[in-house]
């Protein structure tokens, strides 16, 4: 292993940015040593050899893009699940990172590391990669005129110091770099609000997501302009560019479209407005992609080098964030996309992890786990990696549930993940509650005493799910050891419900439901007897049989139902009015509740959304606009402190729906 050394960058910092960045250069092993799995790279006949003569030396700025094959080929072996490879070849012909594309690409490698593990000399390690490639590709930007100049601009349009004329007069690698410059910028910004953990930082980073979405958005206007001078496509423009300019601005508008109603106003002062049905067309354009073909139109030998990247986004959104929204969201898109990468990356663990969620997404959450083990096998060289597949196969195992499953998942991330210590310690705690005996109780106990240590701050902030845990650990201590149906409440905040198969939502998890209010009836004309907190528990139980119920009568419509799911001991009207009395219980005893408040608002979402199935658009509309509408629904809000539980999140979600019911999107 060689010695470490340090190597001052050699790139002069634009003036808005921090003061040069010297980046301590590991070799390619020591650099992973504490994050990763060691494995050597690996002589193997399924990687192709590098594309010959790159890198070209010396390096001067006019070559810049001479080195885009090369970073082409390291983008492919990423995909292709040999990220060490990729890592490695990155290294080799860029050592003194000073190459726009290497430097840039190396930093980006660097940041999927720090976000994957969450320590924070990883994070700092990949900020500082990050701040050095933003800072190259600066040096490689057209240089800003004078003051005096752009003021003489304002009244001489043909200076070209702003717009469309700007972009025009620069040269091609000038072009480059400026979509460089505004992708490293947009990294740097998320490492800095996850690292920083303070609102002063996060402050400064959004003003840098400002810069990014400018840039971005003045060079959507130049393409269309020269597109439109061209008769309808200028075919001067490479693909390379071309795909980074529709990923810019297909995900500038996706993201201003998630916000909230009122985060957007306040953003649209300033200028800024989101199209969400923009933003996916842009993305589709890099491949060509369109509802009425299964193939992409644009060939691999006729792609861009982010095209790969722009179908990643698509299906983050349609398989991930989805989970919060339905605008848009195209199931089929998904499965045309994934179908044709996994041809192309068979071992090609991120469309592994595309699968696996568009299965659980279909409510077939057993077919989701084996693409989760088939993604683990892929790799061992990034094992943070497989932490995303014990994660996910934790939720599917919810959605199954098989607890004890559930719980070997869980328990894997406590020992060997650091993103959210608090989430999994929970995890495994409900699920030895929920398993039961004495000696699962003592150890969940120890673990639930542990949690509000473990929350972490993001910008100053809580996470709301860590919040959430908190609160829960809480409350078993206060009720001296008892938490009601804790794995399925549990469950229920990762969507399981909603995508447990039907059969297993009317033989396992319903009749457990029912047998617990069964229990607490028991109680009825003397609570005290329960002990504390018998009217939580009660809402808690009504609660989850109204969603389950819910989901019986109306399964997601995305579903795939086997032909034994096809029928159920119940009917649908059944169902739908059991469903109905369940959310109405729990508004009834919602003044009682002195703890989880949040389930008031929730039922209200969840009888909002099952009227909306059932046609009754009036009545949805009602409901969701009584969760944004501030008030404390619950009557009796008097015990209640602050925010109630996942406030946040259902706001988010509640707007969506609002959206649909508007739009007539499928919930």
């Amino acid at each position: 292993m060689r010695t470490v050394t340090t190597v001052e960058s050699p790139v002069a910092v634009a003036e808005t940015e921090e003061p040069e960045v010297v980046i301590e250069q590991k070799t390619f092993q020591s650099e992973l040593e504490d994050t990763i799995q060691i494995v050597e790279p690996a002589e193997s006949s399924d990687i192709p050899p590098p594309p010959p003569g790159i890198p070209k030396n010396p390096y001067l700025p006019e070559y810049v893009l001479d080195d885009i094959p090369g970073i082409r080929y390291a983008l492919d072996l990423f995909l292709a699940s040999h990220m060490l490879e990729s890592e490695k070849y990155c290294d080799q012909c860029d050592p003194k990172k000073e190459r726009l594309y290497f430097a840039t690409g190396y930093g980006l490698i660097q940041c999927v590391k720090g976000l994957m593990s969450f320590e924070n000399e990883d994070l700092l390690a990949a900020l500082g990669h990050t701040k050095h490639g933003n800072a190259v590709a600066s040096r490689h930007r057209k240089k800003s005129a004078s003051v005096a100049t752009r003021l003489a601009g304002l009244v001489v349009s043909s200076l070209n110091t702003s717009g469309v004329g700007y972009y025009k007069s620069m040269t091609a690698v000038e072009r480059h770099a400026e979509l460089v410059y505004a992708e490293s910028l947009f990294e740097k910004a998320i490492l800095g609000i996850v690292y920083s953990g303070d609102w002063l930082a996060f402050i400064k980073e959004a003003l840098n997501m400002r810069t990014t979405i400018n840039i971005y958005r003045q060079l959507g206007k130049y393409l269309e302009a020269v597109d439109t001078e061209a008769g309808g496509h200028d075919a001067s423009i490479d693909a390379d560019f071309r795909t980074g300019v529709y990923l810019g601005v297909g995900m500038s508008n996706l993201v201003l479209s998630m916000m909230p109603g009122r985060l957007l106003t306040i953003v649209e002062l300033f200028g800024y407005k989101g199209d969400r049905q923009t933003g996916l067309e842009y993305l589709m354009k890099s491949g060509g992609w369109t509802k009425e073909s299964p193939e992409p139109s644009v060939p691999t030998e006729k792609e861009g080098l982010r095209r790969s990247i722009c179908d990643a986004a698509l299906l983050v959104f349609h398989l991930v964030l989805s989970s919060f929204t339905f605008e848009g969201v195209d199931i089929e898109m998904a499965q045309k996309i994934l179908d044709w990468n996994l041809i192309r990356y068979p071992n090609g663990i991120l469309f592994l992890f595309g699968a696996g969620r568009l299965n659980l997404c279909r409510s077939r959450p057993r077919q989701a786990i084996e693409y989760y083990e088939k993604a683990m096998q892929a790799q061992s060289q990034y094992y943070n990696l497989h932490q995303v597949s014990y994660w996910e196969m934790a939720v599917a195992n919810l959605c199954l549930w098989d607890v004890e499953a559930s719980l070997k998942c869980w328990r894997t991330l406590l020992k060997s993940s650091t993103w959210s210590k608090a989430c999994y310690t929970y995890g495994v705690a409900v699920c030895l509650l929920q398993l039961g005996g004495e000696a699962n109780k003592k150890e969940a106990t120890a673990l639930l005493e542990k949690v509000p240590a473990l929350r972490q701050r993001i910008a100053g902030k809580s996470l709301p799910l860590e919040k959430f845990v908190e609160r829960k650990a809480r409350k078993y201590k206060s009720q001296s050891g008892r938490l009601l149906l804790p794995a399925l409440e549990f469950a229920y905040v990762f969507l399981c419900i909603a995508h447990a198969p039907r059969l297993v939502l009317a033989k396992k998890i319903l009749p457990m439901v029912e047998e617990s209010l069964k229990d607490l009836q028991e109680h009825e004309r003397d609570p005290s007897k329960y002990g504390v907190g018998y009217w939580d528990d009660l809402c808690l139980a009504k609660f989850l049989e109204g969603v389950c119920l819910r989901y019986s009568a109306y399964p997601d419509p995305d579903a795939i139902l086997d032909d034994t799911e096809s029928s159920t001991d119940l009917t649908q009207e059944e169902a739908e009015n059991r469903s109905k009395a369940a959310f109405a219980a729990v508004f009834e005893n919602g003044p009682r509740i002195q703890l989880d408040h949040y389930l008031v608002f929730y039922s209200h979402f969840e009888l909002g959304r099952l009227l909306l199935c059932a046609g009754d658009k009036a009545g949805a509309k009602y409901h969701f606009e009584l969760v944004l509408s501030g008030k404390p629904l619950e009557v009796n809000a008097s015990g209640k402190k602050g925010k109630y539980s996942l406030e946040s999140n259902l706001h988010v979600r509640a707007n969506a729906a609002l959206d649909a019911v508007d739009k007539r999107s499928k919930l």
